[in-house]
Order: structure tokens, then C-alpha cells, then sequence
């Protein structure tokens, strides 16, 4: 079969691209722009077409068209496979279908579904449960890939919550980490998360399971009761202080991600050591606390690149920060990523920016997520009003070009750089 990708370079989308590929489909895809995504896949052996979408980027023997949510109605290509009765799919409804053919363990959550999801696709490889995982990040362990194409009947994917998208999949299995406000520029308020989420629980089958993370009320109390078979975990298990002692990787955040994968593991029948020895060996992954030692401007650093891109994930990083590099000055470059959650979350940004200490954060613009802005937004909201109301001499404004040459002027060495945010900002990590 012949499937084409619109917007292939999407962490999610490129993974399924390439799973496609492994089961001997012909593959194409288009982006508007080069990434070290579109790079990696086209060295698989994906077609794919750079620059302004086109009609005649749709190869004439397409079977299915797969396109992601970044993509507008009016995209040609989009156009042009509706005027040739293409088959068409979102991401998401491509995925749900996927969920159905396997037994389908899904990670839902406002937080740490990627480290989670990562977790548990190494602790079911070491069980030899030989998974087929769909991730919204890199994995050294998966040749730093998001795909990992297996032979069993498990199915481990990143389950989204922004646009519903998770109403689409069917799994057997559902993790849920914790529920925020987020999103906002697709949901009304905290109220219709969290009526979005218990439809989306309502599709575990009669023996499905639901896995909950005691420690966040706002899941906790609400669908603890919803489904037959329910597991949990929190922080105060004995299993804690365990993991802290053996994960890479630190913050209460990612022992609470572990001890979710400990109670999934149990329910697979999985020992806790094989489970242990899984956690053991995580690395990290792309943007989640990735951390190198590096020398920036003949100056010793260590540097942390971080996806982190709502109030809570800042704080959670810069608490695993100070926990590793407790006596080290910390430097935070900040991404703000999209106008809308901004706008949506400034007040809490502000307390989180007010409260977090570093020796000095850098907030640098607004990361413009295309088709996801309304522009009357965009006028009313600035990285510059953040700073200003944040008021705090250690938080500073600077464009993303003058950001390398302020770090070269002023890094001593020794110090502890973090480049965090879900936009570009990643990278200025080239310069490390």
C-alpha cells in the first residue's frame, strides 16, 4: 500500500510513518520545513518533500492519506486527496485504528506521558514482551527513534489529550499520570478536561484496566470508582525510595513515572526486578532532562535540554535540577510556547517564574504555533509582559539572537545551562 504523510515531520505522526514502513508499505510525506526528524526518516528510506505544501506531492498511486492536526482544511495537498477520493485519516484516527488490531496500553496524562510511555516500553523489551511502542520523543534504546516495531501483540502508545485526540483510541490498558488545566485553547475549563477524559476511560473494554496516580486529586477522586478494575500508585510507596536511589534521572516527578510503570508491570505478571533493572538502564530521552557535559566557549557546563512547557513541568525540572546539581548556579532559558496557553496560564507562569530560583532565567519569545493561534491573542500577550510582571531581577527578556552572545559574556563555568521549552528553542543546544 502506498500512504502518504501531510506534515510528517510531527514527533507522533513521523513515528506511525515509520512503522508503516517497517510493515513493507511505500511511504511519502511533505513538511513545510527541514528537521532532524524529516532528516532521520528520509535516511529510512521515506520520500519526503520539503517546503509549501502541493497538490502534485500526493504520488498518483495513493492508497490512504494520514495527515497531522497542524494542518489546515485548505491544505493543497489535503484538497487534492479529497478530489481524488483518497482514502484520508488524521493522525489520530490512524492511530485509533491501530489500537484496535493490538492489546493497546495507553499513557494519558498532562505530564510525563513520554518518560512514562519510554518506561515501560524498556521494562516490557526486558520482560521479552517484545512491544510495538508509538512515542512522542527519541529513545537511545530504539536507536534514537519514537518507533519501536515489535512482533507481539502489545501496543504502547502516547495517548494526547489536546483536541480529544485520545477519544479515537481503543486501549485494553490505560495509564493516567495527573490532569491540569491545559490546553485551553480547545477546552472551556478544567470541568470539560475532565469530562473529556471520562469518556475517553469509557472505552476500556469490561476487564480493562485503569492505572491512577493517587498523589493528583484531580484524577484520582474523580475516576476511581468509574471502571471495575482500578490500580494506583503514589509517592509514599516503599518501592519510592528505591527508585530514587537507581534512576538516571531525577525529580519526585519521574519516581512517581516509575512507580506507574511498577504498577503496570504488576499487572502484567512482570517480577519487580526485571521491572527494576528496566528503570535501572533508562537514560532519559530527546528533550525529556537530557543532560551532556559540555564545553561552551572554552567554559565547563552542564547542559539540560527540556520539553517542558507548562508552569507545573518548569517546576518540576528545576526541582530535579537543584536535587542533582544542588550547590552548582543554575542559568533557565525559556521558551514560552504558543501565545494562547500564555495568555491562558500568564498568572500562573508569573507565580512559577517568581517563585523558581535560579541565579538567572532568560525568557526569550513566544513560540508561534501555526494554525493553533487566534491573532487577537497574539497582540495582547508578550514574553516582554511576562518579564515585566514577573518582576524579579534574575528574570530577564532577550530575542532568541542575542541569547548565545549574553551566555558567552557571562558564563563563568561550572554553571548549570537549561534550555527548556517545546518550540525551537532546542536549537541552541547546537552551540554546546
Amino acid at each position: 500500500m502506498r500512504i502518504h504523510f501531510i506534515g510528517i515531520g510531527g514527533i507522533g505522526i513521523s513515528a506511525l510513518a515509520q512503522y508503516y514502513l517497517a510493515k513493507g508499505n511505500n511511504i511519502t510525506g511533505s513538511d513545510l520545513d527541514f528537521s532532524e526528524i524529516t532528516g532521520k526518516i528520509e535516511k529510512k528510506g521515506i520520500k519526503v518533500k520539503i517546503g509549501p505544501h502541493k497538490k502534485k506531492n500526493v504520488p498518483k498511486s495513493t492508497n490512504l492519506v494520514i495527515f497531522s492536526l497542524a494542518v489546515r482544511p485548505d491544505n493543497p495537498e489535503l484538497l487534492e486527496s479529497k478530489k481524488r477520493g483518497i482514502k484520508i485519516q488524521s493522525y489520530p484516527e490512524a492511530l485509533g485504528d491501530l489500537t484496535k488490531r493490538y492489546f493497546t496500553i495507553a499513557v494519558s496524562g498532562t505530564h510525563g506521558k513520554s518518560t512514562t510511555t519510554a518506561m515501560i516500553s524498556l521494562a516490557l523489551k526486558e520482560a521479552g514482551f517484545d512491544p510495538t511502542v508509538i512515542l512522542g520523543t527519541k529513545l537511545r534504546e530504539f536507536g534514537d527513534s519514537n518507533c519501536r516495531v515489535g512482533k507481539s501483540k502489545y501496543l504502547v502508545i502516547e495517548a494526547d489529550e489536546w483536541t480529544a485526540s485520545f477519544l479515537n483510541y481503543w486501549p485494553q490498558i490505560i495509564i493516567l499520570t495527573n490532569i491540569e488545566r491545559e490546553h485551553l485553547d480547545f477546552y472551556k475549563n478544567l470541568k470539560d478536561i475532565l469530562k473529556t477524559y471520562r469518556d475517553y476511560i469509557s472505552h476500556l473494554p469490561k476487564d480493562g484496566i485503569l492505572i491512577l496516580n493517587k498523589d493528583d486529586k484531580n484524577s484520582y477522586t474523580k475516576f476511581s470508582t468509574i471502571v471495575r478494575n482500578v490500580g494506583y500508585y503514589f509517592l509514599k510507596q516503599k518501592e519510592a525510595g528505591e527508585l530514587k536511589k537507581i534512576l538516571k534521572v531525577p525529580g519526585k516527578h519521574n519516581i512517581s513515572n516509575a512507580l506507574a510503570v511498577l504498577a503496570l508491570t504488576r499487572v502484567l505478571k512482570i517480577s519487580d526486578k526485571i521491572t527494576f533493572k528496566a528503570l535501572k538502564k533508562y537514560r532519559g530521552a530527546w528533550r525529556r532532562f537530557e543532560e551532556k557535559k559540555s564545553t561552551f566557549d572554552k567554559k565547563a557546563v552542564n547542559l539540560i535540554s527540556d520539553y517542558g512547557h507548562h508552569p507545573t513541568e518548569i517546576r518540576a525540572t528545576l526541582e530535579g535540577v537543584r536535587e542533582k546539581y544542588a550547590k552548582k548556579k543554575i542559568w533557565l532559558v525559556f521558551q514560552p510556547h504558543q501565545y494562547q496557553r500564555t495568555h491562558y496560564l500568564f498568572n500562573n507562569f508569573v507565580k512559577t517564574f517568581r517563585e523558581i530560583k535560579t541565579y538567572r532565567t532568560i525568557i526569550t519569545d513566544i513560540f508561534d504555533v501555526s494554525g493553533r493561534e487566534e491573532k487577537k491573542i497574539t497582540k495582547i500577550v508578550s514574553s516582554e509582559k511576562l518579564v515585566k510582571k514577573v518582576n524579579k531581577k534574575e528574570v530577564i527578556y532577550l530575542s532568541k539572537d542575542k541569547i548565545i552572545s549574553h551566555l558567552k559574556e557571562n558564563l563563568k563555568g561550572r554553571e548549570v545551562v537549561i534550555i527548556m521549552g517545546a518550540g525551537d528553542i532546542y536549537q541552541l543546544t547546537e552551540y554546546f
